[in-house]
C-alpha cells in the first residue's frame, strides 16, 4: 500500500459515502436521520474542527479514554464499545453504545450516519465493519497506534488497517470469514505498550498484532509478544536493533539501513557534497539508530560527519548548533530526529534559512515541516517508504482516493502492506493459528500482495525494500503552501 501525507484539506467531512445496507428499509432511514439531527445539535461544529488536519491525517493531539499505563487491558482497547479517538460525534456515540450493549443492528445504522458525517475517520469504519460481523465467527486482529498522544500519524496507521479490512470484508472475507479488528492506544510509551501487549497476549480471540509505532515502544512490547507466541508486524518501527531480534517478529517498512544507505547516496552522488553535521535525540532508540548508520555509511563511502548535536540536551540552541556546524566545514545537516523532537527539528530549519543542504529521515515527512518550515524547508530530501506520486496510477491509490476522499501516506500503505501479509498467511490453513500463521509469515516462499509492491521478508524479519527519496517543493496539495513530491529516479 501506499500513502502521501495525508488527506487533503479541501476534503472536508461531511461527504456522503454510499455505505448503506441493502434492502434500504424505511424504519433504517428514520433512524439514520433521526441520529444524524441529534448529532448537528449535540455536535454543533464537530466535523468541522475535527476533520482532516491538511493531508496528513488526524486532527489536534489531545488525550483519548485511558490514561493508566497499567489499564492496557481497558480503555486502551476497544473493538467497537468506546472510541480511543478523541470528541467522537454524537451519531458515533451511539453506535459505539449500541456496540457495547450487543445491539449490533442499530450500531450499523450509527456507525454508517457517523461515516457519512466524517468520511475520513477509520476509527468508525472499523467499528461498522465489526458492528457488520456482529457474533459471527471472525479472524481478529489488532492494530496498535499512538492515538492520545500523536494523533496524525495513529489515524494514518488506522487507515491502512481500516482499508484493508473493508477491502476484504466487501470481498467476502478471508475463505468466506470476516477479519476483525481490535484497535490499542499504545500511548507511545514503552510502559504502557507492555501492558497492551499482556492483554492481547491474553486474548485467544488475537491471532496476530500490527504495531508498534516507534521502535522503542516496539522493543518493549516485543517480549510478551513473544512469550504469548503472538506475531507482530511494525508497519513504521525502523530500528536496526529489531532486525532478527524475534522469529515473532517482522516488519513491513524497511529498516535504518536502507534509509541510511539512501540519503548518504543522494549527499554523495546527487549533491555532490561529502561534509554533514548530524542532529539526532539521545533519548530516542530510533534516531540513534538512523544517526549510526548514516555516519557509518557516509565513512565508508568517503565522506565525513564533521558534527553530531544531542536535540535531547537540555542545553542544545538551534542557532548555535547550526553555526558550529558551518564553522567546521559542514555543506549538509543530517536530521534524524524523531516525532517527539519535531519543535527542535523545526528550529533548526528555521535557523538554517536555506545556507546548507537538509537531509531527514521518515519521523521528518510531518505537516509541521511544511507548515512551520515554510520556505527554508524548501529542498529538504527525506527518505520514506512510500509515496503515492511514484505510484498514482496503482489500484491502491485509486482505491485509496475513493474511500478516503484524497491521498494518503507511506505509514498507511505501510500499514495496509501488513494487514495484508496476515491475511495472506490467514489462508495458508483452514483454521489458522498464531503458531501456523508465525510459519507462514518466516516461510522462505512467502509472498503477499501488497499496496503496490510484493510484501517479502528478510531472514531477519525486515522487509526487502528499498527507500523511496522525496523532497520538498512548492506546492498546493497539503494545504500549507508547500508539498512533498518524489525526486526523479535518474537522480537516486
Amino acid at each position: 500500500m501506499a500513502f502521501y501525507p495525508s488527506i487533503p484539506f479541501r476534503y472536508r467531512a461531511g461527504v456522503s459515502m454510499a455505505r448503506s445496507p441493502s434492502g434500504g428499509k424505511e424504519v433504517l432511514v428514520l433512524g439514520v436521520s433521526l441520529l444524524v439531527t441529534v448529532g448537528l445539535l449535540a455536535g454543533g461544529a464537530y466535523w468541522m474542527r475535527d476533520s482532516i488536519r491538511g493531508y496528513f491525517g488526524g486532527g489536534t493531539p489531545t488525550a483519548g479514554n485511558g490514561s493508566n499505563p497499567a489499564d492496557g487491558q481497558g480503555s486502551r482497547l476497544s473493538r467497537g464499545e468506546r472510541s480511543l479517538v478523541p470528541n467522537p460525534s454524537a451519531a458515533k456515540v451511539a453506535g459505539i453504545t449500541a456496540y457495547g450493549q450487543g445491539d449490533y443492528a442499530s450500531a450499523v445504522t450509527a456507525l454508517e450516519a457517523a461515516l457519512g458525517e466524517n468520511r475520513n475517520d477509520p476509527e468508525t469504519l472499523i467499528y461498522l465493519n465489526n458492528a457488520r460481523i456482529g457474533n459471527q465467527r471472525a479472524y481478529t486482529l489488532a492494530v496498535a497506534a499512538p492515538i492520545s498522544p500523536a494523533l496524525d500519524p495513529a489515524q494514518e496507521i488506522l487507515r491502512g488497517a481500516a482499508q484493508a479490512q473493508d477491502e476484504i470484508n466487501q470481498a467476502g472475507g478471508i475463505q468466506g470469514i470476516p477479519l476483525k479488528l481490535v484497535i490499542a492506544d499504545d500511548g507511545d510509551d514503552p510502559d504502557i505498550a507492555q501492558a497492551v501487549a499482556a492483554a492481547l497476549g491474553a486474548d485467544s480471540e488475537v491471532l496476530g498484532v500490527i504495531g508498534h509505532f516507534s521502535s522503542g515502544v516496539t522493543l518493549a512490547a516485543e517480549p510478551s509478544y513473544s512469550q504469548a507466541q503472538l506475531p507482530l508486524i511494525s508497519p513504521t518501527s525502523t530500528s536496526l536493533e529489531l532486525s532478527g531480534r524475534s522469529p515473532y517478529l517482522l516488519r513491513t517498512t524497511p529498516s535504518d539501513r536502507f534509509t541510511a544507505a539512501a540519503l548518504t547516496r543522494y549527499m554523495l552522488n546527487d549533491l555532490g557534497e561529502n561534509q554533514a553535521a548530524v542532529f539526532y535525540n539521545g533519548e530516542s532508540n530510533y534516531s540513534v539508530s538512523l544517526k549510526n548508520e548514516f555516519t557509518t555509511a557516509t565513512f565508508s563511502d568517503g565522506g565525513a560527519v564533521v558534527s553530531e548535536f544531542d536535540v535531547a540536551n537540555s542545553s542544545f540552541n538551534a542557532t548555535e548548533a547550526v553555526t558550529q556546524a558551518i564553522d567546521r566545514g559542514a555543506a549538509v545537516l543530517m536530521l534524524a530526529t524523531n516525532t517527539g523532537t519535531l519543535d527542535q527539528a523545526v528550529a533548526i530549519i528555521q535557523a538554517n534559512q536555506g545556507r546548507l543542504i537538509l537531509l531527514g529521515g521518515d519521523s521528518l515527512y510531518n505537516p509541521r515541516i511544511l507548515e512551520q518550515g515554510q520556505a527554508n524547508a524548501v529542498g529538504m530530501v527525506v527518505a520514506i517508504p512510500w509515496h503515492i506520486l511514484a505510484h498514482s496510477q496503482s489500484p491502491f491509490a485509486q482505491a485509496s482516493r475513493s474511500l478516503w476522499g484524497g491521498d494518503v501516506n507511506w505509514r498507511t500503505a505501510t500499514t495496509y502492506d501488513a494487514i495484508a501479509a496476515f491475511i495472506a498467511a490467514l489462508q495458508t490453513a483452514p483454521n489458522p493459528t498464531r503458531e501456523s500463521l508465525q510459519q507462514a509469515l518466516t516461510s522462505a516462499n512467502f509472498q503477499a500482495e501488497g499496496a503496490t509492491d510484493p510484501v517479502r521478508f528478510l531472514p531477519s524479519g525486515d522487509r526487502n525494500q528499498a527507500a523511496q527519496v522525496v523532497t520538498i517543493v512548492p506546492g498546493n496539495r497539503s494545504g500549507f503552501g508547500y508539498d512533498y513530491e518524489p525526486v526523479p529516479a535518474t537522480s537516486q
